[in-house]
């Protein structure tokens, strides 16, 4: 793995400058306990239903949070399989091991070192929508995955990022540029998880919406980083010359208490089609 694929930033962490890469660890740090990310990890983990002794694959695991919270429900005779490409997260997520049965990997989600149908399950959170083919990683993640096991995809769908409190041209503005800096698949990725598994075969698809609110500037900055102000205007992440003005107008909505903005994430699962499937 000399090259990594084409994609968004995330899907290279290792080359991005050190001070962005520390501030992109750090924040999604933050974010993984963040209440509303708990929220649609509740959601997903329930739909997944990890049971004792399953060997479950964590495809994008990053720091390896939710691989060990996997653990704690498959048991001791279970196991976890903890893959990202990224070195850094791997580092990281075997500096916070706890001596559960998680094993840590680096490699890529669309070209796993696993063998057939040797998973029982897969967890994979918001990490197609940063992959150059979705299809193609859906389709390993379905080979890695044993007939009658569920493969569980969490994604953003970020056409339905809104505000409120904020002025009407600025908002609209900020959306059509955060939009801009995604690719349409990229965009709906989260909207189009289900139609993906149909095509690939899987049965008894589950699919739930679950919206992201965020009350206060400060609560949203966490998951959105147009809103943080730690960012920095390098990031690119406003139109041109507005970034001091959209921060300062959310910091306004907050101290009047109607700021708003919100996102949805979809968590949607299939099952691998087992041989009495096909006939």
């Amino acid at each position: 793995m000399d090259h990594a694929p084409p994609g968004t930033p995330f899907a290279d962490l290792d080359r991005m400058p050190a001070p962005m890469l520390a501030l992109l660890i750090t924040s999604l740090e933050a974010m993984s306990r963040h209440p509303e990310i708990e929220r649609v990890r509740a959601t997903a983990m329930a739909a997944l239903d990890p049971q004792p002794g399953q060997h479950l694959l964590d495809a994008g695991c990053g720091g390896g949070e939710v691989a060990r919270q996997l653990a704690a429900r498959t048991g001791p005779t279970g196991s976890v399989t903890a893959v990202d490409y990224s070195a850094v997260h791997i580092e990281a997520a075997r500096s916070r091991h706890d001596g559960s049965t998680v094993d840590y990997l680096r490699g890529d989600v669309a070209d796993l070192d696993l063998f057939d149908a040797s998973m029982d399950g897969v967890w994979c959170e918001r990490v197609l929508q940063h992959v150059p083919d979705p299809d193609r990683t859906i389709a390993e993640l379905a080979r890695v995955t044993r007939p009658g096991g569920r493969i569980c995809l969490i994604d953003t769908d970020w056409r339905s990022l809104a505000f409120d409190g904020m002025p009407a041209a600025l908002a609209a503005a900020q959306i059509a540029h955060t939009l801009s800096t995604f690719t349409a698949a990229q965009r709906d990725m989260g909207r189009t998880l289900r139609s993906r598994l149909v095509r690939h075969g899987l049965g008894a698809i589950s699919a739930v919406p679950v919206t992201l609110f965020f009350g206060t500037p400060s609560s949203a900055a966490v998951v959105l980083p147009m809103v943080n102000p730690a960012v920095p205007a390098e990031a690119d992440l406003w139109p041109a010359g507005t970034r001091d003005t959209w921060l300062a107008e959310a910091a306004a909505a907050g101290d009047r208490g109607d700021f708003l903005a919100v996102l949805t994430i979809w968590v949607v699962t299939g099952t691998v089609p087992t041989l009495d499937d096909w006939l």
